[in-house]
């Protein structure tokens, strides 16, 4: 059994193989990834892509600041089929394009934008298996959430797989799902995973007393060594929690990086749709050039493509929390500018209130125009189905 380049994996990337191969005889499947922060569920997902080389690949991930914006999830998923969206049956076509600002209405029911979400999905798989990736689910905004543990429950035999990543300890909608728990690596491999970024040779003492710290975590021992001076690899790990060291030891990488090149890297963490033509129109708005992303790729954490990834969730929070609040409300600003008021109000309206340090009542009226469509899309989920809810 191989382990697609992922040390230790074998069982996991067996579970997901399978669920791969059952979607590809016309089977459906869902499974939710659990564990602690780092310990390799967004390699795993990662891992899963770049073998699904026959499969259309849709993802979503959940994004912290974002939990207060509804749908804000369920669009990243939906968004490469929504030119489809036009073959859904018309109560449909009509709620999940409300929920998206696409047109307006009255407020949608969550139980036709579920529909509308598995119909999407299950016409885009007819013609080739789907892949729907979720990271971080913990942090979906709660009307994604809902809807897509709707969805995960109601697969059946659409030729769709969806797998969420979610952390242990975090809240989360997607009770009653498949779950693999993710652990981290047995001795054997996170010594020789440690070993294989260290810059020279270590006591083997200080090197398993790291390995028993970190509990195998994959990321803690890929990455806490590069931010580490000679003194800190002999003295073992610093006090605190472990994702706050993982995330200390990014703000580390990040502090060499030119200024232009952070700023970059914070416009993109502020921008967590990974929208590329975002990006770099909101770049053009703060001046950068193309020498900031040259150093960017350069530092391993980011790569740039038709969507914008960061290596890992905490190099986004990272590199948002080591900026200054003046920087924040720049990047803010510029891609409150180059963001659509038409097609998608709710992120520009947060964009503008993230760029704004004192009262402004035109940032205010477009809030509260945003809160109350979330209010009312609250209210939808509290209200009972009806059991004449039309199904398609």
């Amino acid at each position: 059994m191989v382990d697609h380049g992922l040390r230790g994996r074998q069982r996991e990337s067996a579970v997901l193989d399978g669920l791969l191969s059952a979607a590809r005889t016309g089977r459906s499947d869902a499974l939710v990834l659990r564990g602690e922060a780092g310990v390799g569920k967004s390699a795993l997902l990662e891992s899963l892509v770049n073998r699904s080389q026959t499969c259309r690949i849709a993802r979503a991930v959940g994004i912290e600041s974002e939990m207060e914006l509804a749908y804000s999830g369920l669009h990243q998923l939906c968004q490469p089929f929504l030119d489809h969206i036009d073959r859904l049956p018309p109560p449909q076509h009509e709620a999940l394009g409300t929920a998206f600002g696409q047109v307006t209405g009255p407020t949608p029911d969550r139980f036709l934008i579920g529909l509308a979400v598995l119909n999407l999905l299950s016409d885009a798989a007819a013609r080739q298996p789907v892949l729907c990736i979720i990271d971080d689910a913990q942090w979906l905004d709660l009307m994604s959430a809902r809807i897509l543990a709707f969805v995960a429950r109601r697969l059946a035999a659409e030729s769709v797989v969806m797998v969420f990543a979610v952390r242990d300890g975090e809240d989360h909608e997607l009770t009653g799902l498949a779950e693999l728990e993710i652990g981290g690596l047995d001795d054997t491999d996170a010594r020789a995973l440690l070993e294989s970024v260290l810059p020279g040779p270590i006591d083997p003492r200080v090197r398993d007393r790291i390995v028993a710290e970190t509990n195998g975590n994959p990321l803690a021992l890929l990455e806490l060594p590069q931010a580490w001076s000679a003194a800190e690899l002999a003295e073992g790990l610093s006090p605190g929690s472990l994702v706050s060291r993982i995330e200390d030891g990014f703000v580390r990488r990040l502090q060499p990086l030119p200024a232009d090149t952070r700023l970059l890297l914070l416009t993109a963490a502020a921008e967590p749709l990974g929208d590329a033509t975002l990006l770099w129109r909101a770049a053009e708005r703060l001046g950068l050039g193309a020498d900031p992303a040259t150093a960017a790729i350069a530092s391993g954490l980011i790569t740039f493509g038709q969507q914008v990834r960061f290596r890992h969730p905490l190099v986004r929070s990272a590199a948002y929390r080591m900026a200054s609040p003046q920087d924040r409300q720049a990047v803010h600003q510029a891609l409150a500018d180059v963001t659509d008021a038409a097609t998608d109000p709710d992120r520009r309206a947060w964009h503008r209130a993230q760029a704004t340090a004192r009262p402004d009542e035109e940032v205010a009226a477009e809030l509260e125009q945003s809160a109350q469509g979330r209010r009312h899309a609250a209210a939808s989920t509290r209200r009972p189905r009806s059991s004449s809810a039309p199904r398609s």
